[in-house]
């Protein structure tokens, strides 16, 4: 049983509240270096890459070092994902660290929430990062999320000006109609620094009036770990509805083999939700073949 990836959230703590993302009714907490690097020790077998992230941001943590460092002398390969919210905080050197293979930075999180932060303030840090990638790291990928498309252009006065700002800083040209008519996946900025599309998705809950059958990538090319140690069947159960079993009790190889997982698995290789939380997900209609 091999995955391409294992979500591992280091931390469940945010710090902001984007409009676009529910509010998290956990405790805040943050995983143990201890316990992380006891996972890390039981991952080997399953990925050689894991993402910091589900519903927190692993940047929010003052010792993220000691954590790349411990996916480094594991020989595993690490994906930070963060809304950029807290880049002041950490060096290059961590922010680059060997250990990564790839830096997401969420950039529609800026105008989605009540950040005390003026736009140029918010955007030097992430220019500085890229500049600084380009002379130490330029191995790495930097991805500049704008997953912001939608039907209405709700996004459509921010995005004119943060592709403006962009052109700019990168020379290049980013043209705000062009990119919201042709929809591209995504565009160079500079060597490996991309700047990526997509459009708005629904976090799934179980309030949710949608119901549908369906399959999903959730134990087929990854699972989560919550910052708690219960582990999920799929990136987008930040909340851990769908607890596979606790790693503070049992071990990986134990969870992943008992009878939910498995069952789940069967069912999405079938076609089939067998689990509520996943008939009312709609992101895995984008899982389907004519939306491939």
């Amino acid at each position: 049983m091999k995955f391409h990836r294992v979500y591992v959230e280091l931390s469940n703590i945010c710090g902001l509240k984007c409009s676009f993302c529910p509010q998290s009714t956990l405790k805040p907490q943050s995983m143990s270096l201890d316990f992380f690097e006891s996972l890390l020790a039981q991952l080997l077998a399953y990925t050689k890459e894991i993402a910091y992230h589900m519903g927190g941001d692993p940047l929010s943590l003052s010792n993220l070092e000691a954590y790349l460092g411990a996916t480094k002398r594991y020989g595993l390969q690490g994906l930070l994902t963060t809304s950029g919210y807290y880049l002041g905080k950490h060096s290059h050197e961590t922010l680059l660290h060997p250990a990564l293979k790839q830096v997401n930075i969420s950039l529609n999180s800026y105008n989605k929430n009540a950040m005390p932060l003026s736009f140029e303030a918010y955007m030097q840090p992430i220019l500085e990062l890229c500049r600084a990638k380009n002379e130490t790291r330029k191995d790495l990928f930097i991805n500049l999320r704008v997953w912001n498309f939608d039907e209405k252009q709700s996004e459509k006065a921010f995005n004119a000006m943060l592709f403006a700002y962009l052109s700019q800083a990168f020379g290049v040209t980013l043209d705000a109609q062009t990119i919201e008519r042709e929809r591209p996946r995504s565009l160079r900025l500079a060597e490996k620094v991309l700047v990526h599309f997509d459009r708005y998705f629904e976090w799934p809950s179980l309030a949710s009036t949608n119901e549908s059958e369906g399959t999903c990538l959730g134990l087929k090319s990854h699972f989560g770990i919550l910052s708690s140690g219960i582990v999920v069947p799929c990136c987008l159960d930040k909340e851990g509805v769908i607890p596979l079993g606790n790693l503070h009790v049992d071990s990986l190889e134990t969870i992943l083999n008992a009878q939910r997982a498995q069952t789940i698995l069967q069912g999405f290789r079938q076609g089939r939700c067998v689990e509520t939380l996943c008939r009312k997900c709609t992101y895995k209609h984008r899982f389907q073949k004519d939306e491939q």
